[in-house]
């Protein structure tokens, strides 16, 4: 495998003229189009993504080692087909609509800003996790662990604490109507 180290990637279009397969440490990528295309085997480590489109991009295999999402379009990927292996992510004003997070370790990441509407977090570990400003409408948390995860200004979740472990997770009392929903309360 070719491996490229220290590389600055702008303004490519990688959808007629694909990446490299290789890997990838310490690179950044600014204004990148990704998107629908095959970076199943790649490995990024250590690698900053920052104005990229990488929609329904495939990620089989793929290693995120230690890897930054800033104002990216990410909808629809499956994170969890992604290599596990020192797995580690974080994301700053991204659109993660629509991707799945699936039984996956996802200890003390940051979703920062970010749009995670239908987002799936079923069987996924987010123990102390950050949602910081984020839109969760419609994301799926089922069995999860989120444990000491900050809600506190995240909007628009419901999440049913007999389904998923909340133990010192954090929330502001302007979005604890998220916890209460599936109980069909009526708070005024």
């Amino acid at each position: 495998m070719t491996y490229f180290e220290d590389l600055d990637f702008n303004d490519k279009n990688f959808t007629t003229e694909p990446l490299t397969k290789g890997e990838y440490e310490t690179c950044s990528f600014t204004n990148c189009d990704f998107s629908e295309c095959n970076l199943s085997g790649y490995t990024f480590a250590d690698c900053t993504f920052e104005g990229c489109n990488l929609t329904m991009a495939h990620l089989a295999k793929t290693s995120l080692k230690w890897v930054q999402f800033r104002e990216c379009k990410l909808l629809g990927l499956h994170f969890e087909v992604c290599n596990p292996f020192l797995l580690s992510l974080s994301f700053q004003g991204c659109m993660l609509n629509l991707s799945s997070f699936y039984g996956l370790n996802l200890k003390k990441t940051d979703f920062n800003l970010c749009s995670l509407q239908e987002a799936d977090f079923t069987g996924a570990d987010l123990t102390a996790a950050s949602f910081t400003g984020s839109d969760l409408r419609n994301a799926i948390f089922e069995q999860s662990i989120l444990e000491k995860c900050d809600f506190r200004s995240a909007e628009n979740f419901q999440i049913n604490p007999d389904r998923n472990r909340v133990k010192k997770a954090r929330f502001s009392r302007s979005n604890l109507i998220g916890l209460l929903q599936h109980h069909d309360l009526k708070i005024d």
